[in-house]
């Protein structure tokens, strides 16, 4: 009865601990999405964490009257197609380094392995020198490509171990019933790996719509520019209207955020398809 009444106990500290993480998370977002709906004026002159007296959608019409929408455009179009081309090249990558035998295929995934090791920031001169050579230079395809090639050799990986778990069997019967390796790959590789797939989707999404790096570099003009470049030249534009410069980090986070709540079931079991077995 004891050992019954010791395994149902409730666990306080942990569950004070997972309290006190919540309202970590979410007083910085409260206060971001509060201080985005208060006027200028009211700024200082109210309590940060109070409910605006006046609420206000000023900031948000000052933020998309300084061409946000361009550079809202340019991300999309950056983070698009680039998950699009990961997407392709890791899933066909990935095929073929689970279903060949031949010795090369081992090395080309202890190649891509070796790129896991490689830091963006390490690389981030010859990429330079890269796209200046190829002509590229404050581009959007300056950005779409080094994206790309970093992030393919995580998302093989990942991918790679999902396809060693789809039994050998239903490969041999997909050949047994004549199909060829392409039927095979987008028939049967593809829906068995959604979980995964998802998953590698939305993990670079974030990171091509948040990267930094690339864009400070590798851009130059208003018209390449991308929302996390933007987001540092409102904070200069609008350095006393703390107002706009919030609104516009709650702009730049709603498009993540809807990708997130469409794709968040594939997501968990993507990220927990390995624990049960």
């Amino acid at each position: 009865m004891s050992a019954r009444r010791a395994r149902t106990a409730p666990n306080v500290l942990g569950g004070l601990a997972g309290w006190i993480w919540l309202a970590i998370i979410i007083v910085p977002i409260y206060y971001i999405l509060v201080t985005s709906l208060r006027p200028q004026a009211d700024y200082y002159a109210e309590n940060p964490l109070s409910w605006p007296s006046n609420p206000s959608l000023d900031a948000y019409g000052q933020v998309l009257a300084n061409d946000f929408l361009r550079y809202f455009g340019n991300s999309v179009l950056v983070t698009v197609i680039s998950v699009v081309v990961i997407l392709a090249v890791s899933l066909m990558a990935s095929y073929v380094v689970v279903r060949s035998t031949r010795r090369s295929t081992s090395r080309l995934f202890q190649v891509f392995l070796l790129g896991i090791a490689i830091p963006i920031q390490a690389t981030i001169i010859p990429v330079y020198y890269l796209i200046v050579q190829l002509g590229l230079y404050d581009t959007l395809w300056a950005l779409i490509l080094p994206s790309i090639a970093f992030a393919i050799p995580l998302s093989v990986l990942i991918l790679t171990n999902f396809l060693r778990d789809v039994p050998g069997e239903l490969f041999e019967s997909m050949t047994v019933d004549g199909a060829g390796e392409w039927r095979t790959l987008w028939s049967l590789a593809l829906p068995l790996t959604r979980p995964a797939v998802v998953t590698v989707g939305v993990y670079n999404a974030l990171q091509v719509w948040n990267g930094f790096l690339f864009p400070l570099v590798l851009t130059q003009s208003a018209e390449t520019r991308v929302l996390p470049l933007s987001l540092w030249a409102f904070q200069g534009e609008f350095s006393v209207n703390v107002p706009a410069v919030l609104a516009a980090v709650v702009l730049s986070v709603l498009p993540i955020l809807a990708a997130y709540v469409v794709g968040r079931r594939q997501l968990v079991s993507g990220l927990t398809a390995g624990f049960g077995k």
